[in-house]
């Protein structure tokens, strides 16, 4: 029987690394994968012009578009990126903010307000540190080039919010070196953290905090998920399952590579006690697919987007994605 030829576009992640290689083969799928570093590129070409069969896709806009009822696409319950976001707070000097709470009322900068890593870094300092989200300013741009709007991605709450943008020829970094905002966050560093002299971390303890976020609640935040063109999913149902077996397999293919010692694969030094301190906190499958073990962080996450006024209530998890049984629990 011939096999189903499908397009995958998500990063060159080592987890996906065997799946790219050819090494491990989705069941009944001829799967050609397209490894691209920009996220972004991702989305918006599949959102805009459907140009791949199934592709990594930001949660947040995923679950927001799904919510309101007008979108294409089914997830997969795989989710390609995560990342701790306590280390993601910068602050200028000169703005007198040494705590969270030091946040409310001020001007704050994010790359796109809907962006999943503004969400998760809202819903910490909201439900961890208790800052009242709905007395901040937000001031929205390019980091560290300009980045002009985008309004078929800039998804916007359905309640009142302040939030301004910024001249398209400035940039947040620049704006936050000058004490033009007194903060930003986001998913990616400014330049002046490491070149500048006015911008430092909230957190400067950043990486002890993560671990004892994740200690207490055992979330590692969601970035990305995977998401199949609706129509393909209702003329071929067996393909989620197929594409999260593999997805697993490829997973499990890439922490073994990791862990041989004959040779180091990755440019850490100390690479090897990374690994170990990981499994020390995270246990055997410190990058868990599926919904039961990822029910309470997906929650969570949802009811962040209530809070954060995307969408007026939340939905069961189930009805998100793709039913998928998962042999390996």
């Amino acid at each position: 029987m011939q096999k189903l030829p499908l397009t995958m576009a998500c990063g060159p992640y080592d987890r996906m690394e065997a799946l790219a290689q050819g090494v491990i083969q989705p069941e009944g799928i001829d799967l050609r994968y397209l490894g691209i570093q920009s996220p972004p590129e991702i989305f918006a070409r599949m959102i805009k012009t459907n140009s791949f069969d199934v592709a990594e896709m930001s949660l947040a806009h995923y679950c927001i578009m799904r919510i309101r009822g007008d979108f294409p696409f089914v997830a997969i319950p795989v989710f390609p990126s995560r990342v701790f976001r306590h280390g993601y707070i910068f602050v200028s000097k000169s703005s007198g903010i040494r705590e969270p709470k030091d946040l409310e009322g001020k001007r704050v900068g994010v790359q796109e307000y809907r962006q999943t890593a503004g969400v998760w870094v809202r819903g910490i300092l909201q439900h961890d540190y208790g800052v009242n989200l709905d007395t901040i300013h937000w001031v929205e741009g390019g980091v560290n080039e300009p980045r002009a709007p985008d309004h078929d991605m800039d998804l916007r709450p359905v309640r009142p919010l302040s939030l301004e943008l910024i001249p398209a020829d400035r940039t947040l970094n620049d704006m936050l070196e000058a004490g033009e905002i007194d903060a930003y966050f986001g998913a990616r560093r400014p330049g002046a953290l490491d070149k500048g002299k006015n911008v430092v971390r909230l957190f400067p303890d950043y990486r002890a905090r993560e671990k004892d976020y994740y200690s207490r609640t055992r979330f590692h935040p969601i970035m990305h998920t995977l998401v199949i063109r609706e129509d393909l999913y209702k003329q071929h149902p067996w393909v989620p399952e197929s594409l999260f077996k593999a997805c697993q397999e490829s997973k499990a293919w890439a922490l073994k590579q990791m862990q041989f010692s004959g040779a180091q694969r990755l440019m850490l030094p100390w690479l090897f006690d990374e690994i170990a301190e990981m499994f020390a906190l995270m246990g055997g499958d410190p990058w868990p697919y599926g919904l039961e073990p990822n029910r309470e962080i997906l929650t969570a996450f949802v009811q962040y987007l209530v809070d954060q006024h995307f969408i007026e209530s939340t939905r069961s998890i189930e009805e998100l994605f793709a039913p998928i049984i998962n042999w390996s629990e």
